[in-house]
């Protein structure tokens, strides 16, 4: 055995597939350990969603190899999706690229646009994935802050002071995750200007337009984005189908054609069932996501009185799954985490997995029902 390769050490194990495995070992030996760590949509799709699924296993055609890019229906829904929720006109046959899921998405992008040495703009806090990826590909993450008192405002002005001239890709995120910053149209247009004048590639992660949001954005409403940017974007948050993996990628043809050149290479095509689920849920309405939110919002208002009893302080003005708390000065995020797992057997998420800028901080999410919320609040009360 002559070993593994270099790239394995630039990276660790995601954090949630180690500490899941912590959890599920706690659960086995009996302790009843209620996850509010992770955003994985509990509720379920819509029923015609599954019906599409189910109704497609009997196609006769329905078990061989897909299309790289997908079925034309599926492009078409997305389309339509785009044009109806974010005023966004795109050709299905050139401007989007359907993917087994947006955080594949992610490495799908950076292997067509980066080499090693190139440099990278994440977050910070950030998602976890954006640092790994870059690391894997022998690039060098650039980390950059964020003003959260101000929707989530990159901090341009400190970055225009730096050399910028290996940066490649920018990645932002809005509603941003962990945080739930909103970002804003006028956020938008300035990191598309900033984009332009230093020739980055601005890759927008919007998988959490439409929870908490009732403004959902896309970078490819502002003018001149479609020149210097991409947009990823998910079904697994605004649809409930987390572990159906069906993201999507729209945006300037010429760029969607490199990135299909790497996911050729690395996948046979989705299974049609879930391309056709896909199609039902891109045809749902407002009644769907009001619904969605009223529920996230009693979730969110309980999750508020569990910060609350833990003396823990966050914005209200957010959006996405999860809520944002800093921890009372003097105190240790990690020791929180601690006692509330082994002392009362609930899992909450340390904001330093998310980068530096999340030290001192908890990320608390809203995917469980509300009695099990209640049973949370219940257990830190005794």
């Amino acid at each position: 055995m002559k070993g593994f390769s270099d790239r394995v050490e630039t990276v660790q194990e995601y954090y949630f597939s180690a500490k899941l495995r912590e959890v599920n070992q706690l659960i086995t030996e009996g302790k009843p350990v209620i996850n509010l760590g992770i955003g994985s949509p509990d509720l379920a799709p819509d029923r015609m969603v599954i019906d599409a699924l189910k109704s497609t296993v009997e196609h006769p055609r329905a078990h061989g190899y897909q299309n790289y890019q997908g079925i034309p229906e599926l492009r078409i829904a997305m389309a339509e999706f785009y044009a109806r929720e974010y005023r966004v006109t795109l050709n299905p046959t050139k401007e989007i690229l359907p993917l087994m899921g947006s955080k594949e998405g992610i490495m799908h992008l950076s292997m067509a646009f980066l080499n090693p040495g190139d440099q990278v703009l994440i977050p910070d806090p950030g998602y976890p994935t954006y640092t790994s990826v870059t690391k894997l590909l022998g690039s060098e993450p650039l980390f950059y802050s964020l003003d959260l008192a101000k929707k989530g405002k990159p901090n341009l002005e400190a970055l225009e002071k730096l050399d910028l001239s290996r940066v490649k890709i920018m990645w932002i995120n809005y509603p941003h995750m962990p945080t739930g910053a909103t970002g804003s149209q006028e956020i938008l247009r300035e990191l598309v200007a900033f984009a332009e004048k230093h020739d980055i590639v601005l890759l927008h992660d919007n998988p959490y337009s439409h929870i908490l949001n009732p403004e959902p954005l896309s970078i490819l409403a502002i003018p001149g984005a479609e020149k210097v940017a991409l947009e990823l974007n998910s079904l697994s948050k605004t649809f409930n189908m987390p572990g159906w993996r069906i993201g999507m990628l729209c945006g300037r043809a010429d760029w969607i054609e490199a990135v299909l050149k790497i996911k050729s290479n690395m996948d046979s095509g989705m299974f049609l069932g879930l391309q056709k689920g896909a199609v039902a849920a891109l045809s749902l309405g407002k009644n769907w996501f009001s619904d969605l939110d009223e529920q996230y919002q009693n979730r969110r208002k309980l999750v508020w009185k569990m910060a609350d009893l833990l003396n823990l302080t966050y914005p209200k003005d957010t959006s996405g799954l999860f809520v944002w708390c800093k921890v009372p000065e003097g105190k240790s995020a990690d020791e929180l985490v601690d006692y509330l797992l082994y002392e009362k057997n609930i899992f909450i998420t340390p904001g330093r997995v998310f980068g530096p800028a999340g030290e001192g901080y908890v990320r608390i999410s809203l995917c469980m029902p509300e009695f099990k919320i209640l049973e949370a609040i219940n257990r830190i009360k005794s």
